[in-house]
Order: structure tokens, then sequence, then C-alpha cells
């Protein structure tokens, strides 16, 4: 029986890709832009000027994407930055969080460990949001600020989220 690299035995494949495609289409049948958050090493192809701490944060909504594909090893798309199209290329196991920009909803999953190579000894051990502060919930503080690096657009402060705040319940 055959398996594949990413999949421990008895464990079957990841579930990583699912959950981000199942968060995309929740963020596109609820109107809200869908928006992930990458750790950037040398296996993703994004502009990287437009990386900070090796992270980059992506507007993945079919307006501002051409040719959207949710693989389960990648995602690839092409987009705008600064009005130039540019070609997307994100390992699945590079996202580390996927939300909508207008409320945070989303969820966060582990940055990439010894597998993925982290550059240098400065790299967070526990799961951290783009801008290096800890997951609180499933609202993922400081990305506002990021998202003039998501196809060029300018950063706008999403509302203010009404009701209780949303917490992060992981599942074995």
């Amino acid at each position: 029986m055959a398996t594949t690299g990413s999949s421990s035995e008895g464990q079957g494949t990841s579930t990583r890709p699912y959950l981000i495609r199942a968060l995309h289409d929740w963020c596109t049948d609820n109107g809200f832009t869908p928006y992930v958050a990458v750790y950037v090493d040398a296996s993703v192809q994004v502009p990287m000027e437009y990386v900070k701490n090796h992270e980059i944060v992506l507007n993945v909504g079919f307006e501002a994407t051409t040719a959207l594909k949710l693989g389960n090893e990648f995602i690839e798309f092409k987009a705008r930055f600064g009005g130039v199209a540019r070609e997307i290329v994100v390992p699945v196991d590079h996202v580390v969080a996927i939300y909508a920009r207008e409320n945070g909803q989303g969820m966060a999953f582990p940055i990439p460990t010894a597998s993925g190579q982290m550059p240098d000894s400065s790299a967070p051990e526990a799961p951290q949001t783009p801008a290096g502060g800890s997951v609180r919930g499933l609202r993922l503080a400081s990305t506002e600020a990021e998202s003039a690096s998501s196809a060029g657009e300018p950063p706008d402060e999403p509302p203010e989220p009404s009701g209780p705040r949303p917490s992060l319940k992981r599942v074995k």
C-alpha cells in the first residue's frame, strides 16, 4: 500500500488543507475577506519585498486572486502587488493562520518545525500571530497593520467584534 510523505502511519494526511478550504468557503459564503498568514522561507514563492520577520499576510479572496488553487500540498494563485502581477506558491504547512479580515475569526496553526527548517534560533517555539504576539483565541491581533502587504491594499481597521470574545479550542 502506498503512503504519502505527509502522512504518518495510521494518522492519514494532514487536516490543515481541509481546514483552510473550509474556512475559505466560510469566509466567502458570509461575505468576508479570507486572509492567510504565511511563514516565509526558501520554499515559499511570494514577493520578498513585502515579507517582514519571515511572515506575510495574503488576501486569498476571489476578488484579489486569479486562478486560485487551494490544494493539499500548495496554495497557488496570481495576484497584483503594487500593480505588478505575481505568481504566488505557498506550501500548505507554512500557513500559520486563516481568518476573516473583517472580524478576525478563523484558525491558527503551528508554525513549521524541524522539517520546515527555521532560518535562525530566534524563531518562536509556540504558535504566534504574524506580528509575533501570542495567539489569543481566534482573534489575530496586529495582522491589520501587515495587511498592507496583501495584494498592495492599504490597511484598514476592522470593526470591533461585538459579543463575547471567541476562544480557540484544541481538537485532537
